[in-house]
Parts: C-alpha cells; structure tokens; sequence
C-alpha cells in the first residue's frame, strides 16, 4: 500500500544512511553500567537497591515514580557500587545507580509464556507485563508505553500505527531491526492491539527502505488487520503527529495528543519489547543503536545494554577520528551534543554520531531576515521567527500565545534557516519556563487552599 497523503512542511535533509548495510553486532557486555532512573518522560524513579546488593540481569533496580513513569532493570550481573547523581545524556546529572559486573552476565528468572498463554491473557494483563517490564517509546521520546495503552474511556482508539520511518539522518537501526526481526515486531504489533482492543494496524515505512517495507507487505498479506504501508520520503515523517496526518488524514489539534484523532503510534523497537516482554518474560534492559558519523572509524549498528557508557561504545567501534567536534546523543536534527563521553546509553537513545566540523555546521547566529523559510518548513504551522524573538526578549506569555508549546523540536527550521538562528534551544527553554510557571502556579494555589 503507497501512502500519497502528506502533511504540511517538512524538510529533505541529505540521509547519510551509510551503515544500513551493516547487521546489527552484539556490543561487548560491560563491566561496569551506570543506570539513570530517569529514563522517560514524566516522573524518575526510586532506587529499590542499596550499595552492596548483588543482582542478576533483568533485576528491577529502580521503581516507578507515579503513573507516567516506567521502572528500569540491571542489565548485567553484578554487584550495586554506587548509587548517586551522574552524567545523564539529555543534559544535567541525574540520580543512577551503577552496577560493577561479576563476569557472569546471570539472568533473573524471567517468565516465559506459550502462544496458548499468550492468546488467554487479557488487555489488563498484558498492560501490567508490559509495564513492569519497563518498556518506553524507543524512538527517542521515551514516554511509558503503558501510559499510551491506557488512555480515557471517552478517548476510543481505533488505529494503531507502527513506527518504521527512521527519518533522522544517520541513523539505521530501526531499518536493521525490521529486516533482521521482523516477527518480534509483527509479534509486539498484535500484543498491542489486543491491549488497546483495536480492529485496525499499520506498518509505516518510509519509500527509502523498499527491502523493509517488502519485508512486511508480505508477512502481512492478506491479513484483514493489518496492512504495510510505503510513505514517501521527507522530513520528520516519523513524528507521531506528522505520521498520523499522512498515514490518516487526521489532524491532532493544539495542545492536543494522538488519542485525541483516535491514533496510537508505537515504534518499531517499541513493539519489539513488547514481544520480548510478554512471550520471553525480559524487561527492556538493552536496545538497538547506530554508531556512525564522520569521526567514527567503525560505524556499526549495535545491541546494547542500557547503561553501557558512550566512551566504552566509541571504543569498540574503534575510536574517534581526528577533527571530531560534536558527539551526539541521537540523530543531528533531534540529537543533544554531549559534554562528556562518560554518559551512558539510555532506553530513548536511538544513535551516537560523532561529527566532524563540516557535518555539525556550527557557526554563530546571524539576525532575522525575515526570509519566512522557518514558517514553510514548521510541520506544525507554527512562525519559528516570532517564536524565537520573544523567547530571547524572556517574553514567556508571549511564547505561549504563539503556541510554543506545540512545537515537536524536529530542527526543520533551523535547518533552513540562512541565519542559523538557534531555533530548537529557545523553544525548549520556552517550554520549560512555561513549565516551570505552571508549576510554581498550582504550588501557590495549593498553599492558598491550605489557608
């Protein structure tokens, strides 16, 4: 099925997909992991060990913090040395707990389940496997996937939409996993409709992956469920709102979430999980990542342990080249530049690139010319310009009225902008001052209420 419908905006970045060529490798299990309890969006979680305790692979070593939040597990075997704040790869240090290995990579016992038990298990049941095994988006947003799976009666979801675009530059180990795990996917694709009580699956891929996409036509062949569906290159065509817009012809509004149009978008290595989860009994303790860039001597497409610091990752793929200036968590539209290589690998973290000068393109940001390239390409219909200008004056009810709050920081507008204004960074301190009122807000209403 070709998919002809689009959404508005959008950009054609060169794709440098070098390394979709190249099978996905078992990284070398560590010796020693650093693992955030903060992984996700929404609320960290609560450490459930103490230094000294010994744990297997597949341990919960962190518990969930609230409703939106997900737990994390050790992904080796070991003995709990640290627990503490520590480079986090999204920015500022974050509690963690760190795992020294003992060498014999000992499993938990994990609950294995027959396609008989399968088949019985109810949605509440797979909502709670699914849950205590941690799982998250795996396409960089991180938000809970039971969260997703358990929206409000009145908000009936009738389509489920599996992620495969990977339209970040660079990156490919989404396109890896879907050649070489197919069924794992297709697997976790009908976990997740029967948890969401949905008649109705695609598989979303971009016209760039034809061996993908054939791959799941034909899996998928007359399956009056599920269907395989081929978009057109552009963009960010893997964010949710832009998919649902192409794929649906359904348009999320202001402030508004997917279930708001009756769509729920999951990520090829989401789905995954969810298999390995529910048949397997493993929680998400490692992922599958694309080491590439100009400045890496060995680019490769890796499956990791979530806590394998990036340093040790660079090293296994051969070290960094000379003129190396930006390492990045992620894809170079997306991706966050990293500070140190001490950070370690996290449940969202789709790629490590590390770029070379001409790659990066840094360069000091010129003034507006007022050239409205950033508005034509915002898949969001925002003005980027306006936006910007009142984030850097600290105008922050002025953000807002400008909708700030929708903007999805696919870079689209930095990209084309001929002043290489610093688009992304000013709405994202926009959105977290917003934030940070907000919650300064309710906390004096409740003081108020107290009185």
């Amino acid at each position: 099925m070709l998919a002809t419908k689009t959404f508005k905006g959008g950009v054609h970045p060169p794709e440098k997909k070098d390394t979709s060529g190249l099978k996905i490798e078992q990284m070398v299990i560590p010796d020693k992991i650093v693992v955030p309890l903060r992984q996700h969006l929404g609320a960290p979680c609560t450490a459930t060990v103490k230094i000294g305790d010994k744990v297997k692979r597949g341990d919960k070593i962190g518990e969930a913090g609230g409703f939106v939040s997900a737990p994390v597990h050790a992904s080796i075997s070991g003995e709990v040395t640290a627990i503490g704040n520590f480079p986090h790869p999204t920015g500022a240090p974050a509690p963690a707990v760190v795992i020294t290995g003992d060498g014999k990579d000992e499993p938990a016992a994990f609950t294995k389940r027959s396609d008989a038990e399968v088949n019985i298990a109810t949605p509440q049941q797979l909502k709670d496997i699914i849950k205590e095994a941690g799982i998250v988006g795996m396409g960089g947003a991180a938000f809970p996937t039971v969260v997703k799976l358990s929206p409000p009666k009145e908000k009936k979801i009738d389509t489920l939409i599996i992620n495969g675009a990977e339209c970040e530059p660079y990156l490919t180990a989404d396109h890896r996993l879907m050649l070489e795990e197919p069924i794992r996917i297709v697997r976790g694709m009908r976990l997740l409709m029967k948890a969401l009580d949905v008649q109705r699956g695609f598989v979303a891929v971009e016209s760039n992956k034809p061996d993908a996409y054939k791959i799941f036509s034909d899996m998928l062949q007359g399956d009056a469920k599920c269907t395989a569906v081929m978009l057109p290159v552009k963009y960010p065509q893997g964010a949710e709102k832009q998919l649902i817009k192409a794929l649906l012809d359904r348009e999320v509004p202001s402030g508004g979430l997917p279930m708001d149009v009756g769509a729920l978008v999951q990520n090829v290595g989401t789905a995954a999980a969810v298999a390995d989860a529910v048949y397997e009994g493993r929680p998400l303790y490692e992922r599958i990542l694309t080491v590439g860039g100009g400045g890496i001597k060995q680019p490769r497409n890796l499956r990791v342990r979530i806590g394998t610091l990036f340093s040790r990752i660079i090293e296994f793929c051969g070290g960094l080249k000379e003129g190396v200036t930006k390492i990045l968590n992620g894809g170079p539209m997306m991706g966050i530049a990293q500070y140190t290589l001490d950070v370690p690998v996290i449940k969202g973290t789709s790629g490590i690139l590390a770029l070379t000068e001409a790659e990066a393109r840094t360069c000091e940001p010129g003034p507006c010319i007022r050239c409205g390239r950033c508005i034509d390409a915002c898949p969001m219909k925002l003005v980027p310009s306006d936006i910007v200008t009142v984030a850097d004056l600290k105008l922050w009810d002025n953000a807002k009225q400008l909708n700030v709050l929708d903007c999805i920081e696919c870079g689209s507008c930095a990209y084309v902008c001929p002043a290489k204004r610093h688009f992304v960074q000013s709405c994202k301190r926009g959105k977290a001052e917003l934030a940070a009122m907000a919650q300064k807000a309710q906390a004096a209403a409740a003081a108020a209420a107290k009185k």
